[in-house]
């Protein structure tokens, strides 16, 4: 009886190939996240790209004004308009 169970493990359907990559990469989403992750993963739809959280904006942000030697209302006016989007 294995040798049966082995062979259709081998051999998946293209949507249980897809639902197998999608749930790959989904790891470490969680909640809604996750679930509209894999809605458009199993629609073949490309990922849509991550929104930067406000901490990785900060340090984004910080960074180019930081290169750009702002300082002072010069550096407070870039780093909101940067943070806001």
């Amino acid at each position: 009886m294995a040798a049966p169970q082995a062979a259709a493990k081998k051999e998946l359907t293209p949507q249980q190939q897809r639902m197998s990559t999608c749930n790959t990469q989904a790891t470490g989403k969680k909640g809604d996240d996750r679930k509209t992750f894999m809605s458009s993963c199993l629609k073949g739809d490309a990922p849509a790209p991550a929104k930067m959280t406000q901490q990785q904006k900060m340090t984004s942000c910080n960074k180019d004004a930081s290169a750009k030697s702002l300082k002072g209302d010069e550096r407070k006016t870039f780093m909101s308009t940067c943070l806001k989007g």
